[in-house]
């Protein structure tokens, strides 16, 4: 299984060129970079960034991030994966575009 990061399209182009990141503010503020399941991403997406529209999905392995990843429980008491420490940009699996459509964003297929 991947977990997921959204990032604003702003955020993306940061990481991309410094090749590390500690997250968006939101991250920063907790001390922890925020990620979801498949499961738990369009809950996420909605939530969080229901009217962004210029986002990416990005998909790690969490068995390549190492012991700083740990799974806590959040929304409704789920488990969620949450990095205590620096993301590095050659971690990432893949990365897509995750539009906004008349009803919510649009996943990948086969994602959700």
């Amino acid at each position: 299984m991947l977990i997921l990061k959204i990032f604003r399209r702003s955020e993306w182009d940061v990481f991309r060129a410094a090749g590390e990141t500690l997250g968006a503010p939101v991250d920063q503020a907790d001390g922890f970079i925020h990620f979801s399941t498949p499961g738990q991403v369009a809950e996420t997406a909605a939530k969080w960034f229901a009217s962004e529209s210029d986002l990416v999905l990005v998909a790690f392995n969490p068995d390549q991030l190492g012991p700083a990843l740990k799974w806590e429980p959040s929304r409704g008491g789920q488990l969620f994966p949450h990095l205590y420490r620096a993301l590095k940009l050659d971690e990432v699996v893949w990365d897509k575009s995750l539009p906004l459509g008349a009803s919510g964003h649009i996943f990948p297929e086969g994602l959700l």
